[in-house]
């Protein structure tokens, strides 16, 4: 139950985006930056794959915004979570790019540097201190000055592990790992005790999981990966110990967040992080598992769990610049957010409201409890994945950390060629 943008984030192809950086002047708006004037005339308004769960939600606040700016009329469009990157892309070639649309950070940063999003720090810096300094950073981008999408949603979750699998291995199920160490060591114990037959993780560690080991991902000016270090290699080292003990699945090379998921729920694995939102999936397709349940806290070396974000872009070129400003900030202000959050599993990016009560107090409820637990580290959080980091790289780690735990190359000599195939891939970028 890592989380994929079906369910949430960014899964979008940002390859398919990068032919745009030529378009643009490699950075900062392509038209003004000034957004002031009267909120009027007609604009475009683009979610990824809401209608079919949130219609209603979505035609209110539309008709709640042109009631507040008479003379406004808002277009509601909404793409399908299949080839909504290519859509984008094909907007953003061919001009009919909407004046305010849904992105994630690595959909926004091909579109900022190539002057298609406005940077928000210059045309809406006023609304900044209304946000949490996480969500609002989660859409800057490296080699650019600005930030180029009002953050709206976020999301993260815990770790979920079998309590009778700890059990099984003379573990304590009331004690869950608390830090890399001891997940380490838990893990190779029930591998042991169950003769490999149950793996702890489902699992290969992607670019997240370096962060929130401590390993710094790219350098300090962003023209390049780092995640090779000593500290890098210490954790694809760990990861090729649990592999070779059978605590990693065996499948973990070839894995999906679906296919991870249904280990967990098949009891062949002992945790998998998730959600809130699959607490329900248990009880109805698992209740072995739901009634042994364990929720802990993500681990972390670094103090601050990964938070996924989602945001809301203005174009640079719209031709109604303040109306188009007014709805982006309007659709992520405190209380739309708030009540966006009440009829999903969702967070807002919004400063104080998670010190609301429908985030801070539980009712006994497991729904309330990882609610609340994920609301307070969320204040914190940050969004472990460099915006620039693609697709393509994505893939260049996972195949390089493949050879490694198969004993093709050693730990240092996959992270060294991810690193050399990232770098390549992220000058390509900017050309």
């Amino acid at each position: 139950m890592r989380m994929s943008r079906r369910t949430f984030a960014a899964a979008a192809v940002a390859a398919v985006l990068l032919p745009l950086s030529a378009c643009g002047s490699g950075g900062g708006d392509g038209g003004s930056s000034d957004a002031s004037g009267k909120v009027e005339g007609d604009i475009t308004f683009q979610t990824w794959n809401l209608r079919a769960n949130f219609k209603p939600y979505f035609e209110g606040l539309v008709a709640e915004f042109e009631k507040k700016y008479p003379g406004t009329h808002v277009k509601w469009i909404d793409q399908p979570a299949e080839g909504y990157a290519d859509k984008i892309s094909a907007d953003a070639a061919g001009g009919t790019l909407p004046d305010v649309v849904n992105v994630s950070p690595d959909l926004v940063a091909p579109l900022a540097r190539a002057g298609l999003a406005l940077d928000l720090d210059q045309a809406a810096g006023r609304y900044r201190g209304e946000y949490l300094e996480g969500a609002w950073g989660a859409h800057r981008i490296p080699g650019t000055s600005g930030t180029y999408a009002f953050p709206w949603y976020l999301n993260t979750g815990p770790l979920f592990y079998n309590k009778s699998l700890f059990r099984r291995a003379g573990l304590d199920p009331d004690a869950p790992p608390k830090t890399y160490d001891q997940l380490f060591a838990d893990a190779l114990r029930i591998a042991e005790r169950t003769g490999g037959k149950v793996a702890t993780l489902a699992n290969v560690p992607t670019i997240e999981d370096f962060g929130r080991y401590g390993v710094p991902l790219m350098n300090q000016d962003g023209t390049g990966f780092a995640f090779n270090d000593p500290k890098g290699v210490e954790l694809l080292g760990k990861y090729k110990q649990l592999y070779d003990a059978k605590a990693l699945d065996p499948q973990a090379l070839t894995a999906t967040p679906e296919s991870s998921g249904k280990k967990f729920l098949t009891e062949a694995v002992a945790m998998n992080p998730g959600s809130a939102l699959d607490l329900g999936n248990f009880k109805k397709q698992a209740p072995n598992l739901y009634r042994n349940i364990g929720i802990t806290d993500q681990i972390t070396s670094t103090g601050h769990v990964n938070m996924y974000v989602m945001g809301v872009m203005v174009n640079a070129q719209s031709k109604r610049k303040p109306a188009a400003v007014a709805l982006a900030h309007f659709v992520t202000d405190a209380a739309h957010q708030m009540s966006f959050a009440k009829q999903v599993a969702i967070f807002p990016s919004t400063a104080g409201s998670l010190d609301d009560p429908y985030f801070t107090q539980e009712d006994g409820t497991d729904e309330t409890r990882v609610r609340v637990a994920a609301a307070k580290s969320l204040k914190n959080a940050v969004n472990y994945t460099p915006v620039l980091f693609s697709e393509q790289m994505k893939t260049a780690l996972r195949n390089e950390v493949a050879r490694a735990l198969q004993g093709k190359e050693s730990p240092q000599e996959a992270l060294d060629n991810a690193v050399k195939q990232c770098d390549t891939l992220l000058r390509q970028q900017g050309q």
